[in-house]
């Protein structure tokens, strides 16, 4: 059973959460109980990762059978990524690199948004829900695509994407706003990723405050990491991770294993504290922000303010200033307080910040680290590990070799450090050829051809081909008219 995060009268069964996406008072989705969630986590480290992944799913959608969910992990990974482990662990200097960014778009977000539409169809029919599921989503780069590429065509939903204007990659925005399908709706808006998320929930509170989807074959759910169906995927491969270095002779059984992890949303490193929640010796969870460091900030002082400049970087998919997944983490290291948690949320959205109790920081503390970087950062890790090692990573990746570092270098003896890498570089490639200390200039597809040239890594087949599609997503509208937009997708109008 899953519980919001700011009322514990409202519940859930997983199923109707994935299909609902948010709580009705805006909260996010939770199990109760993490104790029995723990499971033999040393006999599941030794599987293979689509195993692993049925036996994290069981334990934290638990009402999803296993013999149903190994059939939908099935349909979700088989033959869709480059390697059947689906995420690959490699050595790099005193750092191993989970790459995470071998999926069909080529970003961490595969792995959870390939599965997220399994879910979906089989709660659909688990709930005898007839409606279609529209599916919302708003994306600072990676998310839109992945959410596409997962959504695209399956019977019984629409998946309408919003992403900020000029606050992608050319790369990015070239992967969503080609995306064919009859089902799939792609829209910029004039604003940032915050106005993005912040317009998305929105519409899910006007939606559920005014049942304006009342008389309507038609509800909303998310594509975004506020939805745990989305979430959930992403606590597999932290155990994967794990039994890798396991099976490699780096570690032995209960050792702890620290993780570097480039975060906005705060969703990719909160999976990880799920993972140590359920029994996996995680030992530091290592919060690497770019430049709009509110998380770093946060984790080191306690207080999350929102009220400062937002920079536009080199790593555009952590350029976020309110992190919706830091809920879920407020909401565990409360011990379950859900008023408490309430009143964090109100404080952010009417007063733009919150510090949290004495208690609660102490915790926090107990289990995150955190570093940032800045873009002549970013830029220098990237030339740095490529120069020493031969190992080629994106802007984001690079923050989160950078923090590691330091870390490292601040805690002599400290476990065994792993990156998690969420995109490949070619979806960056001005910003990782600058770092190499050529000149950008001309198109970017010529850029990612350069950049092939001087290191030799080939550039993903989804990615190649992009500059010969056609344009089939133009429409940029202001974040006041998002509402009227999914309205207009709903009713066929678009």
């Amino acid at each position: 059973m899953l519980q919001s995060t700011r009322n514990e009268k409202i519940k859930s069964l997983p199923s109707e959460a994935v299909l609902e996406g948010i709580a009705p008072d805006g909260g996010l989705y939770i199990p109760t109980d993490f104790e029995h969630l723990k499971f033999d986590w040393e006999s599941v480290i030794e599987k293979k990762t689509r195993e692993i992944a049925v036996e994290v799913l069981a334990a934290v959608l638990d009402d999803f059978p296993k013999d149903e969910l190994r059939t939908l992990v099935e349909k979700a990974y088989r033959g869709k990524f480059e390697t059947e482990e689906l995420c690959p662990l490699v050595p790099c200097g005193k750092e191993y690199i989970l790459e995470l960014f071998r999926g069909p778009t080529s970003a961490f977000k595969d792995v959870a948004l390939s599965m997220l539409p399994q879910l979906t169809t089989a709660a659909r029919e688990k709930c005898g829900v007839q409606d279609e599921i529209v599916i919302l989503a708003a994306t600072s780069g990676d998310t839109g695509k992945a959410a596409l590429e997962g959504f695209h065509d399956v019977e019984g939903t629409k998946i309408i994407v919003f992403y900020p204007d000029g606050g992608v990659s050319r790369i990015q925005r070239a992967q969503m706003v080609t995306q064919e399908g009859k089902n799939v709706f792609v829209c910029a808006i004039k604003g940032n990723f915050d106005d993005a998320q912040t317009g998305v929930k929105a519409i899910f509170a006007e939606v559920q405050k005014k049942n304006l989807l009342a008389g309507k074959p038609a509800r909303l759910s998310s594509a975004n990491s506020i939805n745990i169906g989305r979430l959930a995927p992403q606590i597999v491969y932290y155990f994967k991770a794990y039994g890798d270095l396991v099976k490699c002779g780096r570690i032995q059984k209960g050792e702890k294993v620290n993780f570097s992890v480039p975060t906005g949303n705060f969703g990719n490193i909160l999976a990880g504290f799920f993972a140590k929640k359920m029994g996996l010796p995680v030992g530091t969870l290592l919060c690497a922000s770019n430049q709009n460091c509110v998380l770093t900030d946060f984790i080191r002082t306690g207080t999350y303010d929102k009220r400062r400049p937002f920079y536009k970087t080199t790593s555009p998919s952590m350029d976020i200033l309110v992190s919706s997944n830091l809920e879920r983490l407020l909401f565990l290291l409360s011990d379950g307080n859900a008023e408490e948690v309430a009143g964090y949320m109100k404080s952010l959205s009417e007063d733009g910040f919150y510090t949290v109790t004495p208690q609660l920081f102490t915790r926090l503390q107990e289990h995150f680290a955190a570093g940032f970087a800045t873009d002549e950062e970013a830029a220098a890790a990237i030339r740095a590990t490529y120069e020493e090692t031969g190992y080629l990573c994106d802007p984001h990746t690079a923050v989160a070799v950078k923090a590691a570092r330091e870390y490292e270098n601040e805690n002599p003896g400290a476990a065994p450090m792993v990156v998690l890498s969420t995109a490949s570089p070619y979806k960056f490639s001005p910003s990782v050829l600058a770092a190499l200390g050529e000149e950008v200039d001309g198109d970017e597809f010529e850029i990612m051809n350069r950049l092939q040239a001087k290191t030799g890594v080939p550039i993903p087949k989804n990615l190649a081909g992009l500059q010969k599609k056609k344009e089939l997503h133009k429409t940029v509208i202001e974040k006041e008219d998002m509402l009227q937009y999914v309205f207009n997708c709903i009713e066929g109008k678009k």
